[in-house]
């Protein structure tokens, strides 16, 4: 379980859970499950659009990424984010059939993406997912009074000097920081589980912000540390158990609150 071809596993996981486990805290504080499910899975047609470039996958991962943040935002600013949201992964899932309609050398990488395949983090990618995350925590914790404030009212955070639309797009920024450090490693499909499910359940733990933040990245490890630790041991998806396990953590979650 400790060999040298899983180092780099438990390595991407620690990764994946820390960034999982801050901005997910937030995921749930302020609502914003379904941009956490809807920016991950629109992600992966930009790796179809990167392999019909011939440029690297991580740059159309990105790219897509950030025009996911753009639409949400600039038409969550018009209307009701939930069908801003919506609207953006509907543009996305249909841009990437029509993408992967043109090409047959796809898919395995589609189903890494969509389904995770730690044991195919190489080294080198570590750096990137490493830095990633870094951006994504900053993010979140540079802005944490405002994000906190914006949860509780966008009037209460202008009336305190905050920028809540500033701070809306920055925080939908983290989430595609987020979703481009889990998806290769969950996925798509089971990255919004590792954000909401610890977070739901940490958010349980305290009604102190900051307690309550440190107990999802708690649990985050810990679901992560497990779930890459049975996926070695039965052989299964990583994403089978990280989704199973997330699911379980929002359950207890709502139970104890």
């Amino acid at each position: 379980m400790f060999s040298a071809f899983m180092l780099n596993a438990w390595a991407a996981g620690l990764i994946v859970a820390v960034t999982a486990g801050v901005v997910g805290f937030f995921v749930v504080l302020r609502g914003a499950s379904f941009a956490a499910h809807a920016l991950p899975l629109g992600t992966f047609p930009g790796a179809a659009a990167a392999v019909l470039l011939g440029i690297a996958p991580s740059a159309g991962v990105a790219g897509f990424g950030l025009a996911g943040v753009v639409a949400i935002w600039a038409l969550g600013r018009r209307g009701r984010p939930e069908v801003a949201t919506a609207l953006t992964l509907v543009m996305l899932l249909a841009t990437g059939a029509l993408l992967l309609s043109w090409t047959d050398r796809y898919a395995a990488q589609v189903y890494a993406l969509l389904f995770g395949q730690v044991l195919g983090v190489s080294r080198a990618a570590l750096g990137g997912m490493a830095l990633a995350g870094a951006g994504a925590v900053a993010a979140v914790l540079a802005g944490f009074r405002p994000l906190l404030l914006g949860a509780i009212g966008a009037d209460l955070a202008a009336a305190r000097g905050a920028r809540p639309a500033l701070w809306e797009f920055g925080f939908l920024a983290a989430i595609a920081l987020a979703a481009a450090v889990a998806v290769p490693v969950v996925g798509a499909l089971l990255t919004f589980a590792l954000m909401v499910g610890p977070a739901s359940c940490g958010r349980a733990v305290s009604a102190r912000p900051g307690v309550a933040l440190a107990a999802s990245v708690a649990i985050a490890l810990a679901l992560m540390a497990g779930a890459i630790a049975l996926s070695y041991l039965t052989n299964w998806p990583v994403g089978c158990f990280a989704g199973l396990g997330g699911a379980g953590c929002y359950a207890l979650g709502r139970a104890l609150l």
